[in-house]
């Protein structure tokens, strides 16, 4: 059936691994997708010596059929959108700029409480690493590459420990490297290759990334809090 981890942390630092060639990179940057991918990049920036950031996205769910995206909206005023998935359902813009409102709320709740009044990190130029627990269908990561894509990035990669090898193969036709531990067939679903996989509260996010000095991580003074910290 294939391995499973013990827990994010330990995927994290499994992953972190794979990425060495980035270490001590000066234009390398971990983007995390809060909140399951926070943990996991908290480690592959710990091992690399590396920045960590958040990247709040907030998918565009089809009225009716949420996991299908018709756009995806992130900080700063970025809106992208699925034209193909719009044309084809003949979603209206009303349709649009509602779910949009509605998702802009809790997007800016969560910058706020994750970031305060940090400003984020300048990817224009940068390689950027994009990082989550898991890829199911990857509707929100797909969200992710193409609002990194608007900030002119040098280069992509898209991390994460477990994905569908299907989810997989979507971006890897779309240009976008990726690189995942396990590839399982069938799938199941993302928790399903952890022993622990508890769900993440704001409160937690957030501590870890206060504990990584969010915009200055990179010495030897950071050092991994661990699933048994207290966060």
């Amino acid at each position: 059936m294939g391995k499973r981890f013990r827990d994010r942390w330990e995927a994290g630092q499994m992953l972190a691994a794979q990425l060495t060639a980035y270490k001590d990179r000066t234009d390398a940057l971990v983007l995390a997708l809060p909140r399951g991918g926070v943990p996991v990049g908290f480690e592959i920036a710990s091992s690399l010596h590396i920045p960590l950031d958040v990247l709040v996205v907030r998918k565009l769910g089809v009225p009716g059929e949420e996991e299908l995206a018709m756009g995806a909206l992130a900080g700063g005023g970025i809106r992208v959108l699925n034209r193909d998935v719009v044309r084809y359902l003949h979603i209206p813009d009303q349709v649009i700029d509602t779910a949009a409102a509605r998702e802009q709320q809790e997007l800016e709740r969560r910058e706020r409480l994750y970031r305060g009044e940090r400003p984020a990190y300048n990817i224009n130029g940068r390689t950027v690493i994009l990082v989550d627990d898991g890829m199911a269908t990857g509707a929100t990561m797909h969200a992710a590459v193409e609002v990194v894509r608007q900030l002119n990035p040098a280069h992509i990669i898209v991390a994460v420990p477990t994905a569908a090898p299907s989810t997989c193969d979507e971006f890897t036709a779309q240009g976008v490297e990726v690189v995942a531990l396990i590839k399982p067939e069938p799938f199941y679903g993302v928790g399903y290759w952890y022993e622990d996989f508890p769900q993440l509260s704001d409160e937690t996010v957030r501590t870890i990334l206060e504990r990584t000095s969010l915009f200055e991580l990179g010495g030897p003074e950071n050092t991994p809090p661990g699933p048994n910290a207290s966060i």
